[in-house]
């Protein structure tokens, strides 16, 4: 994902350095090019020869150190940086970049970087509130520089309070939000629709599907990733939301008919993706569901056609997309749907293809247009989402 990318990772005097190991992993894993710059003081949490074990590349402490191949080195590495994260960021290296301060190698690449930066505070709960510090953080935003929030925890002296660097999972996130696509999307607004509708029979049980909402989520996260301001109402999933995606949590289908009807307007691009339940009791009250023989009979009415609302009520310019899940007659089925619901786009997927389907992290998707049908191979659910949101594009 990552491949011909280059981020630089700085690290101050913090306890929580040791995260930052496994984030140069992770980044790798990644096929990253990463460089680990470190004040002194940050040596003595961690051991520079960790992180040069990690990335095959030297890990930079001094300013000075001539152990390189002639070049500037903090003016090379600043030229190749995608993106700066300095993580953790101590009270002092903040209130030091801040102020223009440049007096060691980390303070001095991070100021020749021309690139996105994105710092992460890390201290005890009363310097990261103190005033001063507070200011030097808001002077860092107005530069430009992107602030992760400490978190609220535990921290190295045992205190509960702020000042906890997140987890180096969140710290990913952040870097590929800016880094892993082309933000091709920037400017538009997205919504999508994601998870499986519960109905209620009774207070214990309820009509609903086996959709995980992996498809849907891997859509909202793939638009996200390339710009988009993104909006997703989510009904029952089986998979976390990615950080940056504006969730709006909804049961039934009716809450989420309300919410689609609440932001679709704004929307240039929708994406219902949600496996909504077909059914819902008329009532719960216990005098309409009958037993017969030991059966249970429950009366029922259909659940609001939420894509064809959309198709219905789609204002110039507005791409809708929909999903067809179906067992036989795939194509046939979905492009039907297409005509009858007034759709762009219908990702057809077949209950019966291996690979496809609900709750797998593979799938294999017929898009079909009103000029074109193409079935893509078989490949993860976040590469499929991307070549949905490509085909949208070219619409």
């Amino acid at each position: 994902m990552l491949k011909g990318k280059t981020v630089v990772l700085a690290v101050t005097g913090s306890i929580a350095a040791y995260k930052i190991a496994n984030l140069a992993r992770m980044l790798k894993k990644l096929n990253c090019n990463v460089h680990v710059l470190m004040t002194q003081n940050a040596t003595n949490f961690i051991n520079p020869i960790t992180f040069e074990s990690l990335i095959s590349n030297k890990c930079l402490v001094d300013t000075f150190d001539r152990n390189f191949q002639y070049s500037v080195e903090h003016v090379a590495i600043a030229k190749q940086a995608d993106v700066v994260l300095v993580a953790p960021a101590s009270a002092n290296v903040i209130g030091k970049i801040a102020n223009g301060i440049a007096d060691d190698m980390l303070t001095t690449t991070v100021m020749a970087c021309p690139c996105k930066k994105i710092v992460s505070p890390a201290m005890n709960h009363n310097m990261i509130n103190n005033p001063i510090v507070q200011d030097n953080i808001e002077k860092l935003k107005r530069f430009g520089y992107e602030i992760i929030d400490a978190q609220t925890g535990m921290l190295a002296n045992g205190d509960v309070g702020d000042g906890r660097m997140p987890d180096e999972s969140i710290l990913l996130q952040y870097i590929l939000k800016e880094i892993a696509f082309p933000k091709d999307l920037e400017g538009k607004k997205v919504l999508v629709t994601a998870g499986a509708t519960r109905e209620s029979i009774d207070p214990v049980r309820f009509i609903t599907n086996h959709s995980s909402g992996k498809m849907g989520i891997a859509l909202a996260k793939a638009a996200m990733l390339r710009g988009a301001d993104v909006t997703l109402v989510k009904a029952h999933t089986d998979v976390d939301v990615p950080l940056f995606i504006k969730t709006v949590d909804v049961v039934s289908a009716e809450d989420m008919f309300n919410a689609v009807c609440a932001y679709c307007d704004d929307a240039d691009i929708i994406i219902k993706a949600a496996a909504v339940a077909d059914y819902t009791p008329v009532t719960v009250a216990d005098n309409k569901i009958k037993k017969t023989d030991g059966d249970m009979k429950i009366e029922l009415k259909r659940t609001k056609d939420i894509l064809k609302y959309l198709g219905d009520n789609k204002r110039d310019g507005q791409i809708i997309c929909g999903f067809s899940m179906e067992t036989e007659n795939v194509t046939e089925n979905s492009k039907k749907k297409l005509e009858n619901k007034n759709c762009d786009m219908i990702c057809a997927n077949s209950l019966r293809r291996e690979g496809s389907g609900f709750g797998g992290d593979t799938n294999i998707v017929t898009v079909i247009t009103k000029d074109s049908v193409k079935e893509l191979e078989l490949m993860s659910k976040d590469e499929v989402a991307h070549k949905i949101i490509d085909t949208i594009k070219s619409l």
